[in-house]
């Protein structure tokens, strides 16, 4: 134990020390403040206060971190949600008034019936104006041909075929007969010149019809198959506008 002493008393040295009885007390330095050599300058270093400079911490966020900001400029229009598109709805139209155009597959898929009800609309009240209230027969036409048609078009096409595509198509390529439709406003179409124009028209519809659908079913080669039944329906809307 004597020779751990010198050891305890050196590794006490900074505030402790053992007496001669071997316990061990603690002192402590007392500075007067009065005296010349005390200087309490290094009680507290300056450069180890924080000073607070109201900032809070923010952590960084990375690429694939935070949430979305939200820009009313970014939300779609109210047309886009409806899936109006004019812009569509135009080359569908120029499609149908030039029979010899090619067909895009892509665009005369989509299930657009904002055309074809403007259409039917437009139809009646021509049919009206001209002293034929035909509303009723026109929407029922209309419908029950698209069932006739989506059938017989599922049958003939190895590809799905759709009934809005079906009801789209026979609505845009209603286009001509709503024209024949607007002369009978002016003359009578009960003649030669309503002859001429009632057939114009009807092969003027079916000829676009089965374009489009055999460029979008991709029925190569049965036009004539498909132009068939087109030109039976666009009939019916014929004899309307005629009688």
């Amino acid at each position: 134990m004597g020779d751990f002493q010198p050891f305890e008393q050196d590794f006490y040295q900074s505030g402790y020390y053992i007496d001669d009885q071997g316990h061990t007390v603690a002192y402590y330095e007392t500075h007067n403040s009065a005296d010349p050599d005390y200087d309490d300058t290094g009680a507290l270093d300056p450069s180890m206060e924080q000073q607070y400079t109201g900032q809070y911490y923010q952590p960084e966020m990375t690429s694939g971190e935070g949430t979305e900001t939200y820009s009313p400029e970014e939300e779609p229009s109210l047309l886009e949600e409806l899936g109006i598109n004019f812009d569509h709805i135009w080359q569908k139209t120029l499609t149908v008034l030039n029979p010899f155009k090619p067909a895009d597959g892509s665009i005369m898929n989509e299930t657009d019936l904002t055309g074809p009800v403007l259409f039917c609309v437009a139809l009646g009240v021509t049919l009206m104006m001209a002293g034929k209230a035909h509303f009723g027969y026109v929407y029922g036409l209309s419908a029950t041909a698209c069932i006739g048609m989506y059938v017989l078009l599922s049958l003939m096409s190895s590809l799905a075929v759709s009934y809005g595509c079906v009801a789209s198509v026979l609505g845009y390529c209603l286009l001509p007969m709503v024209g024949v439709s607007a002369v009978a406003v002016f003359c009578s179409l009960q003649g030669f010149l309503g002859t001429v124009l009632a057939v114009l028209g009807i092969s003027w519809c079916s000829l676009s019809a089965s374009k489009i659908f055999i460029s979008t079913l991709a029925m190569e080669g049965q036009q004539l198959l498909v132009a068939y039944p087109c030109a039976l329906l666009y009939g019916l809307f014929a004899l309307l506008t005629v009688f």
